[in-house]
């Protein structure tokens, strides 16, 4: 048994909080939101963002940072992408040595371009930071239905203690030593779920959605790899499947918000009504940034930008993208003659 902060009181971080305990660990759940942890405390449930979820009394939720995070065996960092470098630096009194936290949060930095464990660790650089992500709704982890995720850490002996911790009869836990990999897919799926909801608000078909996911994981690949990346972490759990849950899902935020910009919606107008953080809407200025940095081509990323933040209409959007020049799809395979 294993002592466990968790670090934000989002769905993700209750649904991560549920199942750590029910494979035997001590929890402690914080929330720097107050009245959140006064709801939690009475309710034991999240009934605006995992209705349904009920959390044991044994569980303790508190709103003292030192007391979600002091003597415990590791720690799950599970706050909003745009607050993981505050909150990290929050942390920093009370951190120790070689403590294990495990971001599952997924984002970029707009500015630095820095993923979130890179801010992590410039943050606390005595820490030992790893990830955990995956095709993984809260709704269903919540419930207990099959799951599959994938642990990135710096050294193997890390990545195998937090897969014994997280695995479970429901949840099935893979290591990779490509922590880079992992947050790359992780982030930019966010955003191709986006241009894969504006579709649907167009009323466009499964033949578009399933371009968006078979060349939106192309953009990925190609700046994943060029940053340093692997890319088999793309064809993975991280990459293509993380991408297509995203792509798919109701309970999607990012394509719920994408759907409504497609049925005309501003990009505040449809983050207002999901009323939860987007990833998506702060990872695609970061994208394009690391696309111009890194040399590559994101044509359907570039365009899902100009949708947001240049009020570009998605039609017009998707038409440039189908009248692009005509290109092979593989660069790798050539004719014998």
């Amino acid at each position: 048994m294993a002592k466990v902060g968790i670090l934000g009181a989002g769905s993700w971080g209750t649904a991560l909080a549920l199942l750590l305990y029910k494979n035997g660990h001590e929890v402690t759940m914080w929330s720097i939101d107050k009245s959140e942890v006064e709801m939690l405390q009475k309710e034991r449930e999240h009934k605006k963002k995992l209705p349904g979820v009920k959390l044991p009394e044994e569980m303790t939720i508190t709103n003292q940072l030192e007391e979600g995070m002091s003597g415990k065996d590791f720690l799950v960092l599970a706050v909003p992408s745009i607050y993981t470098r505050s909150t990290a630096r929050s942390m920093k009194p009370y951190i120790r040595s070689g403590q294990i936290i495990v971001n599952v949060a997924k984002g970029i930095e707009e500015g630095t371009l820095k993923t979130l464990s890179e801010q992590i660790e410039e943050e606390l650089p005595e820490a030992d930071v790893a990830v955990l992500s995956g095709p993984s709704h809260a709704e269903e982890v919540g419930r207990g239905l099959p799951t599959t995720c994938v642990v990135g850490a710096k050294t193997k002996e890390t990545a195998v203690y937090l897969q014994k911790a997280f695995m479970s009869d429901v949840f099935r836990v893979y290591i990779s030593p490509d922590i880079l990999g992992i947050e790359i897919g992780g982030s930019l799926k966010n955003v191709i779920a986006l241009a894969a909801g504006i579709a649907d608000g167009l009323g466009y078909g499964d033949n578009t959605k399933a371009a968006l996911i078979t060349r939106g994981i192309a953009e990925i690949t190609r700046l994943g790899v060029k940053m340093g990346g692997k890319a088999e972490s793309f064809s993975g759990l991280t990459g293509i499947g993380d991408l297509i849950v995203t792509c798919a899902s109701v309970h999607s935020r990012n394509r719920k918000a994408g759907y409504l910009m497609g049925q005309g919606k501003t990009m505040q107008e449809a983050m207002d009504e999901v009323q939860m953080v987007v990833e998506g809407v702060y990872s695609t200025k970061a994208a394009v940034e690391l696309s111009k940095k890194y040399d590559v081509s994101m044509p359907i990323i570039e365009q899902v930008n100009r949708i947001l933040f240049e009020n570009k209409k998605p039609a017009d959007a998707v038409r440039e993208l189908m009248l692009r020049e005509g290109k092979a799809e593989l660069f790798g395979l050539t004719w014998d003659s």
